[in-house]
C-alpha cells in the first residue's frame, strides 16, 4: 500500500506541440545535475498515454537554493553544478510539457543526486524496492545516516515500495510495474546501495531501455572496446556500500547488453557519453 512519510520512443525534440500535451509513448534522456564538470545525472522522463513518468530525479529546485541543508558534506566531492536549467522541473518545461502531469518517479536509489527532485513533483507516485527504504530512512546505519539526505524526503513524498519474490528478466531478478506502465520494471542490481535497482523501460517503437542507476560509471565497464578512464574504478568504490557485489553485476550487465543488442539500450546515471550525456 502506498505510504505517506512524514518525517518533519526516444526523442529530444517535442515538434509543435502544445504545453503539456502527451502524445504515445517517448522516452527522453536528461541530464538532471552535471557533477564535477564531467559527469552528468541521466534521468529519463517517460512521456506514456496516462501521463508523464520519471526514473529518479537529480538534483532539484530546493537543492539549489538550500545546498549545504540538502545535499550535505558530499556536495564538496561531487560538486553538481546547481543549475536550475538542469533540473527535471526545468528540462520538463523546456519540452514544452506540463509537469504537474508527472505522475509517477520509480527509484533506483535513494542517493542525494538521484531524488533531490522529488519535492518538485509533491503530487508524484514515488516507487521503490523495499529494501532500499529501510536502509535509508527506517533503520539507517551510522554509513547510511551520513549519506542519505532526511532533508530532501521533509515534504512527505507517497511512496509505494515493493519486494523481490520469484519473478524473473532475463536472469535478474525482478518486480513487475505493470500499474505504472506496462511493461516496466524494477531489476536488482547489487552493489553501489543496499537495495539498487535498475528500472526498465519498454521502449514502445524504439529499443527498450534500462537505466541502470549507478550499477556502473562508465560503458567501459560493460563494454570492452570502450577505454575506462582512470579515475572510474577508484570513484565506484568510495561510493559502493556492497562492493564485492559490483564485479559480478558489471559481468551480467554486459552479457545482457551483448545478448539484447539492438533492442535494448543499457545506460547509467553518470556516463557523459549517450542522450542526455555531456557528449551525447
Amino acid at each position: 500500500m502506498p505510504e505517506r512519510l512524514r518525517t518533519g520512443g526516444h526523442s529530444d525534440d517535442v515538434g509543435g506541440r502544445a504545453p503539456g500535451t502527451v502524445i504515445g509513448m517517448r522516452i527522453h534522456q536528461l541530464n538532471c545535475g552535471t557533477m564535477a564538470g564531467v559527469s552528468p545525472t541521466r534521468v529519463l522522463l517517460v512521456e506514456s498515454p496516462d501521463g508523464l513518468i520519471l526514473v529518479d530525479t537529480g538534483i532539484g529546485l530546493q537543492d539549489i537554493a538550500e545546498p549545504a541543508r540538502r545535499l550535505g558534506p558530499l556536495r564538496h566531492l561531487l560538486r553538481p553544478a546547481l543549475d536550475p536549467g538542469e533540473t527535471a522541473r526545468r528540462r520538463i518545461d523546456a519540452l514544452g510539457l506540463d509537469p504537474a502531469d508527472v505522475r509517477h518517479i520509480v527509484l533506483t536509489h535513494l542517493d542525494l543526486d538521484h531524488i533531490g527532485g522529488l519535492a518538485d513533483f509533491p503530487d508524484a507516485t514515488v516507487h521503490t524496492v523495499a529494501g532500499a527504504l529501510t536502509w535509508s530512512i527506517r533503520i539507517p546505519r551510522w554509513i547510511e545516516r551520513r549519506r542519505y539526505r532526511r532533508a530532501q524526503w521533509e515534504h512527505g513524498p507517497l511512496l509505494v515500495e515493493y519486494e523481490y519474490d520469484d519473478e524473473r528478466w532475463e536472469g535478474f531478478r525482478a518486480i513487475p510495474l505493470d500499474a505504472v506502465l506496462e511493461g516496466m520494471k524494477l531489476i536488482e542490481l547489487p552493489g553501489h546501495t543496499v537495495g539498487h535497482a535498475g528500472v526498465l523501460v519498454p521502449g514502445g517503437d524504439g529499443p527498450d531501455v534500462l537505466h541502470a542507476g549507478d550499477a556502473f560509471y562508465h560503458r567501459g565497464q560493460i563494454d570492452p572496446a570502450v577505454r575506462i578512464p582512470r579515475w572510474v574504478p577508484p570513484m565506484e568504490k568510495i561510493m559502493a556500500l556492497e562492493s564485492p557485489a559490483i564485479p559480478l553485476t558489471h559481468a551480467r550487465l554486459a552479457a545482457l547488453a551483448e545478448r539484447r543488442r539492438g533492442d535494448l539500450d543499457v545506460v547509467c546515471a553518470h556516463d557523459a557519453s549517450g542522450p542526455g550525456g555531456l557528449r551525447s
